[in-house]
């Protein structure tokens, strides 16, 4: 699947792999409260919530053609990945993110830059292939960029213990010697730069988009579903730091607040992409199909 928005001399596509009930809300929000889900699922059900209770996740990612570049920000799941605690990603073997990219018109050798808000294994795994046994860049024309401290941050995780999607997603770049450590609030040109969003993982960034003006941002892991934006101090159990997540997650629903910006998300279900206006002490995402 993909979706198309225009903005200024922007264009942005969805490419999604995956939307599908990925974890029980209660479970995933540790903070979340029985009774406040109950009293949010008139709205919720069944578009990001089924009934019994499931997050709908979509996965996915977005390709930037501004007038200087073609820009994919985080490659999603992948393709004979080992990710044995999800089995919907586990070993996958399809077509779906490839088609996705070519209705959008776009080929891999499109791709000048791939940037990865965070290291986190759906957001890393079509950096590469498996081509002979070996994992190899998917985009062959692309420089990849990392956050330096989210990369160090990985790096030492791994030499601890293990990182899978480190290990087939996000070295193998940097053996190819195709990787562009930079800082978090780097600007790839006068249309894309780079926001520290810190707190689900130490080094998270969202991207900024428009030439003199946010025209829109993609969020990243900010926030995953839209119960988050009404409670924005609701984390998900896997924020390295929940605490600074929230302060985050206000920052940037107040940043795109009561403007015209695109507030594109990672894994809010289809389509994924909302206005942001004011509710209570929280805020609302209103979605934006075209």
């Amino acid at each position: 699947m993909s979706t198309t928005f225009s903005r200024g001399d922007i264009v942005i596509n969805r490419i999604v792999e995956l939307e599908v009930p990925f974890a029980a809300a209660l479970t995933f929000l540790p903070g979340l409260q029985p009774e406040v889900l109950a009293e949010h699922r008139s709205w919720l059900v069944p578009t990001a919530l089924t009934a019994d209770g499931q997050l709908i996740f979509c996965f996915q990612s977005y390709v930037v053609r501004t007038p200087h570049h073609t820009i994919l920000i985080d490659s999603c799941v992948g393709n004979h990945k080992n990710r044995t605690a999800f089995p919907a990603m586990h070993m996958k073997n399809d077509e779906i993110y490839m088609r996705a990219l070519a209705s959008a018109g776009l080929a891999v050798g499109d791709i000048d830059f791939v940037l990865c808000t965070h290291l986190h294994f759906d957001h890393v795994g079509w950096n590469t292939r498996l081509a002979d046994g070996r994992w190899v860049p998917t985009f062959p024309n692309a420089r990849y960029l990392f956050a330096q401290r989210e990369y160090a941050h990985w790096l030492e995780q791994h030499a601890k213990s293990p990182v899978a999607c480190i290990a087939d997603s996000v070295l193998p770049i940097v053996e190819a010697k195709r990787a562009e450590l930079v800082r978090s609030d780097h600007a790839l040109d006068d249309h894309v730069r780079l926001l520290p969003t810190p707190g689900h993982t130490p080094d998270h960034f969202s991207v900024c988009l428009g030439r003199g003006r946010d025209e829109a941002i993609i969020t990243g892991d900010v926030l995953h579903s839209p119960i988050q934006a009404r409670y924005p101090e609701i984390s998900m159990r896997a924020d390295t730091d929940p605490k600074q997540a929230a302060v985050t997650r206000r920052g940037i629903l107040e940043r795109c607040c009561d403007t015209d910006t695109l507030c594109c998300t990672a894994h809010f279900p289809s389509p994924s992409a909302s206005r942001i206006s004011r509710w209570g002490d929280g805020f609302w995402c209103k979605p934006v199909t075209e």
